[in-house]
C-alpha cells in the first residue's frame, strides 16, 4: 500500500472514531455505530481508489449496522 493511500486511511479510521465518540456515555451503542458507520462510508468514498471493501463485526454483539460482512465497491473518482 502506498504512504498516500495509508494516509486516506487513517482519515477513515479517525473520522469513524470521532462520530461515535459523540455517542460515549449516551447509552445507544447502535446510534455510535450507526455515526460511526456512516463516517466510514462518507470518508472512504472520498478516497481515489478502485477497491472493494470487507466490513464486519460478526456475531459478537449484533450491531445493526456491522452485523454479518458486508460488501462495498468503491470506484476511481476524479482523473
Amino acid at each position: 500500500m502506498n504512504r498516500a493511500l495509508a494516509i486516506e486511511f487513517s482519515r477513515v479510521t479517525e473520522a469513524a472514531a470521532l462520530a461515535a465518540y459523540t455517542w460515549l456515555g449516551r447509552g445507544d451503542k447502535n446510534a455510535a455505530d450507526d455515526a460511526a458507520v456512516k463516517a466510514m462510508r462518507y470518508m472512504l468514498n472520498l478516497i481515489h481508489m478502485d477497491a472493494e471493501i470487507v466490513i464486519g463485526e460478526g456475531e459478537i454483539d449484533e450491531a445493526p449496522m456491522l452485523y454479518g460482512w458486508r460488501k462495498s465497491r468503491f470506484w476511481l473518482r476524479g482523473n
